[in-house]
């Protein structure tokens, strides 16, 4: 989530397999899942900030379980590692919920867990939708930098075939580069992408942006420093114009 040293502009650097390696030697905690933030001085609170964001991002679209909101159905949620956003988030407003996660050392605190109903361990760019089954909220957090341009716009069009027709959402939250260009980062082997970069991305899958956000009160030090981070809430464009921002 800091802007690591040693990155270079390289969207085709990208390789599932060199990600899925990187994750299977992080511990399966809160600090693994955060690249180790959470540890660092002065930045223990950045998974409760994250989440209290986009419980709020959600309630805007009344989401949630508070008055004047309502819970879904069925969402999923991409990438979902131990499950801190489904634990955190996802089981709040839903009555059920899948997960997309390659690491299965990570899920295995999900399996039985009430709420959770199928566990998919793969990538996402190997994910296929269940026939039959349909998300009103799909989630992908901090992910989507292991998958290429292409997979990703091929991620984005299963799950627009796998939403609900009746108001189902995408929801996708990101680091955003500040450099001037997307760049691969050689520890975890991701790729940061430009919101201009992103938003090529949703229009190429078919995809309109209906409610944009910048992540508000990420904690900060003199000597460190967040990426911005952004959450989209998307809908399937069926024939309407450009996309518009919120």
């Amino acid at each position: 989530m800091s802007t690591p040293s040693g990155a270079h502009p390289s969207e085709t650097a990208v390789n599932n397999e060199d990600g899925k390696k990187y994750w299977e030697d992080v511990s399966a905690d809160v600090d693994g899942m955060l690249g180790g933030i959470p540890s660092v001085a002065g930045f223990s609170s950045i998974s409760k900030v994250d989440l209290q964001s986009s419980r709020s991002f959600l309630a805007k679209m009344r989401i949630g379980s508070k008055n004047g909101q309502k819970k879904v159905r069925s969402a999923l949620e991409g990438g979902a590692g131990i499950g801190r956003v489904t634990e955190g988030l996802l089981l709040g407003v839903a009555d059920e919920v899948d997960v997309i996660e390659p690491v299965a050392k990570f899920t295995a605190a999900l399996q039985g867990k009430p709420g959770v109903r199928h566990i998919y361990n793969v990538g996402l760019e190997e994910w296929q939708p269940a026939e039959g089954v349909q998300y009103d909220l799909i989630w992908t957090q901090w992910c989507v930098g292991h998958l290429d341009d292409e997979q990703l716009v091929g991620y984005f069009q299963r799950c627009s075939q796998a939403l609900s027709p009746d108001g189902g959402i995408i929801v996708v939250k990101e680091n955003l580069s500040t450099s001037g260009c997307d760049y691969f980062d050689e520890v975890d082997k991701s790729v940061t992408r430009e919101d201009g970069k992103l938003l090529s991305l949703f229009e190429q899958a078919g995809l309109r942006l209906v409610r944009s956000e910048l992540q508000k009160g990420l904690p900060q030090t003199q000597g460190m420093k967040l990426l911005p981070v952004k959450t989209y809430a998307l809908k399937p464009k069926h024939g309407s114009g450009p996309l518009q921002g919120q």
